[in-house]
């Protein structure tokens, strides 16, 4: 085999790509999960709040932004798991292979992950739903400490959460697939007996009404809007480090991140490439089908889905210009199904609490998950500390992201905390759409690198961003 260019770290090692399983729905369902998390984080800010902030503001015509931005991210992410397909290395590790080298890329995506995720506006978020519960009325500004303390006990759940169990990826993921279905069937159901036909038809043609976009628009809200219809900027990446945990592709070959709780389990720091031949694209081909069930299956319908289902119920119950904010930022929707009675008001507020910690819990996660790999690939150092356990690693930097967001929930109100992170995660798209077309024309060979449309399609996403990006900046330089 002739070695391929590894780029600036060591070179990867050599292993037979594992066969996956017979393509059967059997083995469909026990196979996926990368895309049941990114569902899981997808569903949250932006399809809860978000979603109902610009369609209150602007009516439904403006829907073809998660459209665009749903189909601009099942493609990014399908991109960013060849890399590790190939190579069982999270994408991110890919980009620290590429010039000017590990350090550099290592302290700029730890930057620009804090950036988005440092900001704990969903455990804020969903404590407004809890608060709400516990009292019997909507909070409002005098009871803001209570929805901090419970902001406090809700992100200190999530911590437990990624503690239990063997596998953390195997953790979340099953805790977001019971999420999702409770709060899926309670939408639809919500949506199916109470929303008009018209309505129904409405919000179907928002979704497609593309290139609408109202006169002296918030930029700002509309990037927040674009960024996280789906899961947004670096969160897409760490789809590939789930992946690598679920063992798609090379990621077999290499470990995964175990829990506190669970026993030591080698990963490697750097991934093993396969030789190119007729078996090993036999079974290439079969991860691809794998992949794409769970990114345009699971992720790609579900986050389309979400957004529908919630903003449908929103345009139905909550009237035009309302505003979506303050201190009983979650409860909106449950305000809304109040006069259905005591019962819906309770489940809709226990649906926007699961909706928001889903998200949250995804966030804690992610964050950790994605310093931990940069700093156990790009440091001999740091692996040398922890004697080959990562586990070390991994819940010190989620211990001091805990201290940091017991500051950061005392900051600003929960919406105000979202929208800072989601514009981060706007400007976060044009970066990783970029580099990801960068670091798979570098590394992986000629039989296995993206089609020019497809190439075309990460320099599609890179702009469509960007445009968000540079109008919200300038929206804000212009006060």
């Amino acid at each position: 085999m002739t070695p391929r260019p590894h780029g600036l770290l060591p070179a990867w090692g050599t292993a037979a790509l594992p066969a996956p399983p017979e393509f059967t729905l059997r083995n469909v369902l026990r196979t996926v999960g990368p895309g049941v998390i990114g569902l899981g984080v997808a569903i949250g800010s932006g399809e809860w709040l978000l979603g109902p902030s610009v369609l209150l503001r602007y009516g439904p015509t403006l829907l073809w932004i998660t459209t665009v931005s749903v189909i601009l991210q099942v493609f990014l992410n399908l991109e960013m798991a060849r890399y590790t397909l190939y190579t069982g290395e999270p994408v991110i590790t890919g980009y620290m292979r590429t010039w000017p080298g590990p350090g550099f890329w290592g302290w700029t995506y730890g930057l620009l992950s804090f950036l988005q995720y440092g900001w704990p506006g969903w455990a804020l978020a969903s404590a407004t739903a809890s608060t709400a519960l516990l009292l019997g009325r909507l909070p409002g500004a005098e009871d803001a400490g209570l929805v901090i303390t419970l902001g406090y006990v809700t992100f200190g759940i999530c911590i437990v959460a990624v503690s239990a169990g063997r596998r953390i990826e195997r953790n979340i993921e099953v805790l977001m697939f019971f999420m999702m279905a409770w709060v899926g069937v309670f939408l639809l159901a919500v949506d199916v007996l109470t929303v008009s036909g018209r309505n129904w038809a409405v919000l179907a043609r928002g979704l497609v009404s593309f290139g609408s976009l109202p006169a002296g628009a918030d930029w700002v809200l509309l990037g927040a809007f674009a960024a996280y219809s789906g899961m947004g900027g670096v969160g897409n990446a760490l789809v590939t480090s789930w992946m690598r945990d679920k063992g798609f592709g090379m990621g077999g070959t290499v470990g995964y991140i175990p829990a506190a709780m669970g026993t030591a389990v080698p990963l490697a720091p750097q991934g093993n490439v396969f030789t190119v031949e007729p078996s090993s694209l036999r079974a290439w081909s079969g991860w691809w089908k794998y992949v794409n069930v769970d990114q345009w299956g699971i992720f790609g319908l579900g986050s389309v889905a979400g957004m529908f289902l919630t903003t449908l119920m929103t345009l139905q119950h909550v009237a035009p210009g309302t505003e979506v904010g303050g201190w009983a930022v979650a409860s909106l929707q449950a305000e809304a199904l109040s006069g259905y009675g005591p019962l819906l008001w309770q489940l809709a507020l226990l649906a926007g609490f699961w909706v928001l910690f889903s998200t949250q819990l995804g966030f804690v996660e992610g964050l950790s998950r994605a310093i931990t790999d940069m700093l156990w690939t790009g440091s001999a150092r740091v692996r040398r500390w922890r004697r080959g356990d990562v586990r070390g690693v991994y819940y010190s930097v989620l211990l001091a992201f805990a201290a940091w967001g017991c500051v950061a929930l005392n900051l600003a109100q929960p919406l105000t905390l979202i929208v800072i992170g989601a514009n981060m995660a706007a400007f976060n798209f044009v970066v990783v759409s970029l580099h990801t077309l960068v670091v798979n024309r570098l590394f992986l060979p000629a039989e296995l690198r993206p089609s020019r449309w497809r190439e075309a399609a990460l320099v599609g996403s890179a702009l469509f961003y960007g445009a968000f990006v540079a109008a919200a900046a300038w929206a804000w330089l212009r006060g």
